[in-house]
């Protein structure tokens, strides 16, 4: 059984990644930050369908929790041979010349760090270079790292920039150590992240940008990382 680990599971695509993974024959370690309720509802859905799966608290901007965090999964389900790079964050809409450097420390402490922080840690377990089987990482970008964000959250488009580089990077260093990685970049996808933006309902006003003129679900991008986890992608 592959075991899974997704970061920020508890809601969104990170949860709907869980529940797909679980149904696909996963074992799933479902991270999060603060939202215990949340994260340990979609654990026991998962366990009340006969699959297996726990929740752990980890802030993933830290580096000794990252550990803790991949530890307590290897512990409970077996070694992480897979891993979704999920969790991110962002805040309220501003233009860059109101971005001040707090603000810019919350954004890629753990959009940035946080994912550089959990793929080392999983390409240690991983990577055939140290005694692993090898696994797959998906990385979870953004179509705002495309766009820019202009006038609502140019820090997080920036980290989602990041995360499409390091992806590049990161593919071509370890594809020859057994770990395939990968990103999925959603578009404009019905989650919370956007009342965290200072607008629950800003996918209703800009999916006429969008050809099919209809936002996203957590789902069909969970369909999308799922697949990519898998061998089919190989």
């Amino acid at each position: 059984m592959s075991i899974l680990l997704v970061t920020g599971a508890s809601t969104g695509i990170g949860a709907a990644t869980a529940l797909l993974a679980a149904r696909k024959g996963y074992a799933v370690a479902l991270n999060y930050l603060r939202q215990r309720a949340a994260a340990e509802a979609v654990a026991s859905a998962i366990r009340d369908a006969g699959g297996r799966a726990l929740a752990i608290q980890a802030d993933i901007g830290a580096e000794p929790d990252v550990l803790r965090l991949f530890e307590t999964a290897a512990r409970a389900l077996g070694p992480v041979d897979a891993l979704v790079n999920n969790a991110a964050t962002l805040e309220t809409q501003s233009r860059l010349d109101s971005i001040g450097a707090a603000r810019l420390h919350r954004i890629f402490a753990t959009n940035v760090f946080g994912s550089f922080l959990c793929a080392g840690e999983a390409v240690r377990r991983m990577s055939t270079r140290y005694g692993g089987s090898g696994g797959a990482i998906v990385n979870v970008s953004s179509g705002a790292a495309r766009s820019g964000s202009p006038g609502e959250y140019i820090d997080y488009a920036a980290s989602k920039g990041a995360i499409d580089t390091m992806t590049v990077g990161l593919a071509r260093e370890v594809a020859e150590e057994g770990i395939r990685v990968n990103a999925v970049r959603p578009g404009f996808i019905h989650t919370g992240l956007h009342a965290k933006g200072g607008e629950p309902a800003r996918v209703d006003r800009v999916k006429s940008l969008v050809p099919m003129q209809r936002g996203g679900h957590p789902e069909e991008v969970a369909a999308a990382i799922l697949w990519l986890l898998s061998a089919e992608a190989s």
